[in-house]
Parts: C-alpha cells; structure tokens; sequence
C-alpha cells in the first residue's frame, strides 16, 4: 500500500491574521494594560487640595515665627489628607477597583516611604531650627512619592511629582519667606491645574 506523500505547501503555510483579530489581540493588552493602573488618583481631589494650600500659604507668609508657620503647613498637611482618602476611596468605588489590593496596594506602598521620611526630617530639621529647608524638602518628598507611586499609575501623575521636585530641588536655595511662593506654586498651582486635567481624563 502506498504511503501518502507530504502535504502540499499552500496546505503548511501559516494563515495570516485578519485585522479583525488583530484589532482584538490589541484590546486585549491595552485592557491588561490598564488593569496594571492605579487609576484612583483623584483629580478633583487634587484641585482642592490645590486650593487649601494656597489658603495656608497665604496664612502661613503673615507669621512672625518660625514655629507658627510650621503650624499652619501641618494643619494643611492633615487637611490634605482629609480630603485626599476619602476622594481616592470614592472615585476607587466608581471604578470598581480597590485601593488595598492588586495596583493600588502598589501604589500606596511605593507612595509611603518619601513620606513617611518628610515627616521624620521635618522633626530634625525643625528641632535643629532649619526651617527655612522645610518648603524644598517637602516639595521634593512629596514630588518623590508621586514619582514613585505614579509608576503604578497614569503617566501624567510622575509628570506631576517631576515638577514638584524641580520646585523643591529650585526651594532649597531661597530663603524661607520666599519658600512660601514655592509652595504656593507646588502645592497649589501644579496641584490644581494637574487635578483638573486628572478629573477630565480619567473620570474625576
């Protein structure tokens, strides 16, 4: 009995991949994409914590001490974070994503140490009556954990924490009255305009 002879060769040729499937292989990584993204950063958030930090820079360029303006910036501090969780969490329940797990976890984690050593170095410096340091090491610390964090999050948020360092790296060297420009500027100004372009983009 004979033995059947090779295939043909149009038979082996691989078959070509339509656009059709093309175009869902393409959905399917941008969706894996996006599920790596911790998209919960909350832009209105940040516009009004953008706006809460001009109030304390104002405040906080009238004080005749040193220890009185350091007061004010905290109360802004505890004040952003109180605006800052509760807007994550929300925008985070929109989405149907959480905070403590899978990119947000990531986030948070990344996000953590700058600030955790801003506050430390805000008690040396302080302590040490080094407050005139105090506007650029916040700036870069805070720029930092954006930076830091925003890896696991949408590109425009490590923009954002770049200019907050290059406005801390720049706050360093003047003196502290003019610090309060600074952070007029970061905490404010990049703060809200980079809030209000969060809340268009990616859904508030």
């Amino acid at each position: 009995m004979a033995l059947p002879g090779p295939l043909p060769a149009s038979s082996r040729a691989p078959i070509p991949i339509d656009s059709r499937a093309a175009d869902h292989l393409r959905y399917i990584r941008e969706t894996m994409e996006r599920a790596g993204e911790f998209t919960a950063v909350p832009g209105w958030g940040g516009v009004a914590m953008g706006l809460t930090a001009l109030v304390a820079a104002f405040f906080a360029s009238r004080q005749l001490t040193p220890e009185r303006w350091l007061n004010i910036w905290l109360i802004e501090a505890f004040a952003a974070i109180a605006i800052a969780a509760p807007a994550a969490a929300t925008k985070a329940h929109r989405a149907n994503a959480k905070l403590l797990s899978g990119p947000g976890r990531k986030f948070l984690l990344s996000f953590a140490p700058p600030i955790v050593v801003g506050g430390l170095l805000t008690y040396a410096l302080a302590h040490a009556g080094l407050h005139a340091l105090l506007p650029g090491v916040w700036l870069l610390l805070y720029g930092t954990a954006i930076v830091t964090g925003g890896a696991f999050s949408v590109r425009v948020v490590p923009n954002m924490g770049l200019c907050l360092m290059l406005l801390g790296a720049l706050a360093l060297f003047v003196p502290r009255n003019i610090g309060d420009l600074f952070m007029a500027v970061g905490f404010g100004f990049v703060q809200i305009g980079f809030g209000m372009w969060i809340a268009r983009r990616y859904g508030g």
